[in-house]
């Protein structure tokens, strides 16, 4: 699938996800396989914002202590996101949420701010029999989610999928 494919679904699937509980997309893919550069052509195309929550949380994290920063770390986000008023935002470089300092679930941070608008984020990782992974399984940041209530673009398999599950 060529990278105008990619954006004209991604497009699309943004479209669609008005009346869902959750409307949060994620481009998975591992390093390399063009999310950041669909995310870009998406913000072009839309004019949504499009945010590096590595480097916007880390500013705002620096000062504080390891609890605080765990603490706060939802309340940040959500007014990192709000700051735009936009209906759509578009999140890249999303891998600090998943510090074990933090002591967080990155997924979970993703759908609640997924309530109010529609999220778009990079995933740096895969779809294997119907899981959402991050890392490897010996690594201290992986994760392994069963695809429930998640709208997805894989990047690696070159494929659109749709599941919805119970985000009804």
């Amino acid at each position: 699938m060529s990278k105008k494919d990619f954006t004209s679904n991604l497009i699309e699937m943004i479209s669609q996800v008005t009346g869902l509980y959750y409307r949060l997309i994620l481009a998975v893919g591992l390093q390399d396989t063009g999310k950041t550069r669909l995310m870009q052509m998406v913000h072009k195309k839309l004019g949504a914002p499009l945010i590096n929550l590595n480097l916007e949380l880390s500013k705002q994290l620096l000062d504080l202590t390891e609890r605080q920063r765990s603490l706060s770390l939802p309340k940040i986000m959500e007014d990192i996101v709000g700051s735009f008023d936009k209906e759509v935002v578009l999140l890249d470089n999303i891998e600090v949420l998943f510090d074990v300092n933090l002591k967080q679930d990155p997924l979970k941070l993703l759908q609640n701010l997924s309530r109010n608008r529609t999220i778009v984020g990079t995933w740096n990782g895969t779809i294997e029999k119907n899981n959402l992974i991050y890392a490897v399984p010996d690594h201290p940041e992986y994760r392994k989610y069963p695809i429930k209530d998640i709208l997805y673009i894989s990047m690696t398999n070159n494929s659109k999928e749709n599941i919805q599950g119970n985000n009804q």
